[in-house]
């Protein structure tokens, strides 16, 4: 197997990208690629679509690691002896009740919590939420010891750097005076309003007393039954941005060849740069193979009719040929020295098993 991407030292792969350029086909593709490598590897979807379980023939409704079998991928021998692959959804409902029963300060706040009818659709409710319980599996899966590579397949590009920006958003809002005055008990927190605040406060207290909801006392409660927490809510975010920073992340953006593909990736890459998220590798996916000579066809023993149906065929893939090989250049021109590029050729049809999937990742080379 070629080894195009260098993983030697680097414990995460983020795979960054538009939707509908087969983002997490690469990212089980090189969640592959480490295995084949020796690597113990985990690899997790935050996308709603099952498309990469589906691709590793695992249960999509469980959100913890499933085993996926390397059997006829990997031979048991050598480097590859301590070889293996885990593949999850992720659920962040799972993962923020995951956090509560671990880290509540007692049973009492625990049960709090859980009961709470903001909490039971706090997944729903808050933006953002889901972005950073991603960051607090990711966490997790990185503390565990018996995984020393992850591959993270992120939302589309759209979404991807607000979801990379979780860890800053949740510190600002542990910061925030919101929090400051919801954590107050009774009626200490309408007291600590301001008069700036007056109309917020007649509403508050206006709305709570005609629909008896007690909807305040609930948000109330909720922030309160966190106190002691959200300490460690910040160490593990400030810990979470650290580790998409640090010298063991590799940062990797897909695309594929269109001339529009290529100018959206450019264009997220300066992004991710200005974000101080520089990017290792851009890999262009479903390249063309290369074309056979013309006069291949010119030898070929068959009708002339179907030699010239053939020729005709080829000028026209080698049309789509030279524009793909322009789009490259192109992207090239538009990245910094550092950043490696990288193909994956086309297989020709939609990847739907391991052997397509272990095609693709063997596939990579530098372009």
């Amino acid at each position: 197997m070629k080894h195009p991407l260098h993983l030697k030292g680097r414990r995460l792969i983020v795979c960054l990208g538009p939707g509908g350029v087969g983002k997490t086909t690469i990212s089980a593709a090189l969640a592959l690629y480490g295995a084949m490598e020796g690597r113990a590897v985990d690899v997790m979807t935050v996308d709603p679509a099952p498309r990469l379980l589906d691709a590793l023939g695992l249960d999509a409704s469980s959100s913890e690691p499933q085993p996926v079998s390397l059997d006829g991928v990997i031979a048991r021998n050598g480097k590859h002896a301590g070889s293996r692959l885990r593949a999850l959804k992720l659920d962040p409902k799972a993962t923020f009740d995951s956090l509560v029963m671990r880290y509540a300060p007692s049973d009492a706040a625990r049960e709090t919590i859980l009961a709470n009818r903001i909490y039971r659709n706090i997944s729903d409710a808050l933006s953002g939420v889901g972005d950073y319980m991603a960051m607090e599996k990711l966490l997790e899966l990185h503390r565990a010891p018996d995984a020393d590579l992850i591959v993270l397949d992120t939302p589309p590009a759209s979404e991807a750097i607000d979801f990379l920006d979780a860890p800053r958003r949740l510190l600002e809002l542990l910061n925030s005076r919101a929090i400051t005055l919801l954590g107050r008990s009774g009626g200490s927190f309408l007291r600590g309003l301001r008069m700036v605040d007056f109309a917020a406060r007649t509403v508050l207290s206006a709305f709570d007393r005609a629909t008896g909801l007690h909807l305040l006392g609930d948000v109330q409660s909720f922030v309160e039954s966190f106190a002691g927490m959200y300490e460690g809510f910040a160490e593990r975010a400030l810990n979470a941005a650290a580790l998409l920073r640090s010298d063991e992340t590799v940062i990797v953006v897909v695309t594929t060849a269109e001339t529009s593909r290529i100018a959206q990736a450019r264009e997220f890459v300066e992004a991710l740069d200005t974000a101080g998220l520089p990017v290792d590798a851009v890999i262009v996916n479903r390249v063309m193979s290369q074309l056979p000579e013309a006069s291949e066809i010119a030898r070929a023993k068959i009708a002339p009719a179907l030699k010239r149906k053939l020729a005709r065929n080829l000028k026209d893939f080698a049309a789509l040929k030279h524009r793909e090989t322009d789009a490259l250049k192109e992207l090239r021109a538009g990245l910094g020295a550092k950043t490696q590029i990288l193909m994956a050729h086309d297989l020709g049809h939609e990847p739907r098993t391991l052997r397509d999937l272990v095609e693709i990742a063997r596939s990579l080379e530098a372009c």
